[in-house]
């Protein structure tokens, strides 16, 4: 079973994907995937740099990536036209290292996928774990993680759906607002609860 794993911003999705691979779990992880497909040489950074200009380039060749997100980030139109290069590429990868995953055995795979909902790639997977936090929890996490002003840490959540519809289009919850312990016992429930339907 392929399942897509998603959450917001600070709400720990990555201690649950270290859970995940601790008991020998695959996870493919789509912004890792994301940096390798622009990296020079590969067929979606020749088709940034063909689009975009050289400008955007660092002295090594590799691309400035806060460079180019000033300039998709306050232009729509050139930010679709980046996601129309990257995202193809990082799906085919996805799908390539699923296939391995099973290839190699693995009964169940995750496809960790932060803007899963956002960029509608419910169809990518069988089902969906959400990992959970109450949004003022995210706010405060954020603030203290990546040392943020309260009006920036709010701007980075609006870009993003809220926590609480995506709660509501899980066919997983797994609640990270509790202790480290009680998210482990969730991944392991949850776990037990995909093989049994494996095996049903």
């Amino acid at each position: 079973m392929i399942l897509g794993l998603t959450g917001g911003i600070a709400t720990g999705k990555s201690t649950v994907t270290g859970m995940l691979r601790e008991r020998g779990i695959p996870v493919i992880d789509a912004d890792q995937i994301a940096r390798e497909v622009v990296e020079p040489g590969k067929p979606a950074y020749e088709a940034i740099v063909r689009h975009f200009g050289r400008d955007i380039l660092l002295e090594d060749g590799q691309i400035d990536r806060k460079g180019l997100g000033e300039i998709v980030f306050s232009d729509e139109s050139e930010r679709q036209k980046l996601n129309a290069i990257v995202h193809p590429e990082v799906r085919r990868v996805m799908r390539e290292e699923a296939e391995a995953a099973e290839a190699n055995g693995a009964d169940i795979v995750f496809m960790d996928i932060p803007l899963l909902f956002e960029s509608k790639l419910q169809h990518m997977v069988e089902k969906i774990v959400v990992v959970y936090a109450p949004g003022d929890m995210q706010l405060a996490r954020m603030m203290e993680r990546d040392e943020l002003e309260e009006e920036q840490a709010q701007k980075r959540l609006r870009a993003q759906f809220p926590i609480d519809q995506k709660k509501l289009e899980a066919d997983f919850l797994i609640d990270n607002s509790f202790s480290r312990e009680e998210t482990e016992r969730q991944v392991e429930a949850l776990l037990a609860e995909i093989r049994a339907e494996l095996r049903s």
